[in-house]
């Protein structure tokens, strides 16, 4: 079993991002989204602040989000990079395995990435992620190159909301 330390909350700020971004989309009924949190056992707690200090996965965790966009079922892992690439050990295989079945569904699964050392967001489309994912378990490149991310998919971050949702427009215009 995996365990939780203060590891775990990194990332917290883009999480807060799409959160923000999520109750916006839901409070204007364009999107419902909830945060799939990843269920632990707590080892330790320090009782005095109220926090857990240690604990186990109690389970693999599938993807960060899954919702609803007028319609149609979507999926995506959030993921925080301070290279120029993602590095493919950042995506465990029980998520592609996930995301591809829900691809298999008809939904449209994805990765939101943040690149911090830029501070770009990009949607990575599952069809890309699974291209590279695939090369990477043959023995070839480890990470996913910034310039593997199409520009047509970078997100705009306008009045603190992250406009993804022009990103899955975009994608579905192009999947017909």
């Amino acid at each position: 079993m995996g365990f939780w330390n203060t590891r775990g909350l990194r990332g917290s700020a883009l999480e807060d991002l799409i959160n923000f971004t999520n109750d916006y989309y839901r409070q204007r009924g364009l999107a419902l989204f909830q945060k799939i949190p990843t269920p632990i056992t707590p080892v330790r707690v320090d009782n005095k602040n109220r926090t857990i200090t240690l604990a186990y996965f109690d389970q693999q965790s599938t993807v960060d989000y899954m919702g609803v966009v007028q319609g149609i079922p979507v999926c995506f892992d959030a993921k925080e990079t301070s290279l120029k690439s993602l590095p493919i050990q950042n995506i465990h295989p029980h998520q592609i395995q996930f995301m591809e079945d829900f691809q298999k569904q008809k939904g449209i699964s994805f990765l939101l990435v943040h690149f911090s050392a830029i501070d770009k967001f990009y949607f990575l489309p599952f069809e890309t992620l699974q291209k590279y994912w695939t090369e990477s378990q043959k023995g070839g490149r480890k990470s996913i190159p910034l310039d593997a991310f199409e520009q047509q998919y970078c997100i705009e971050q306008k009045s603190g909301i992250l406009q993804y949702l022009e990103a899955i427009n975009t994608y579905l215009i192009h999947q017909q």
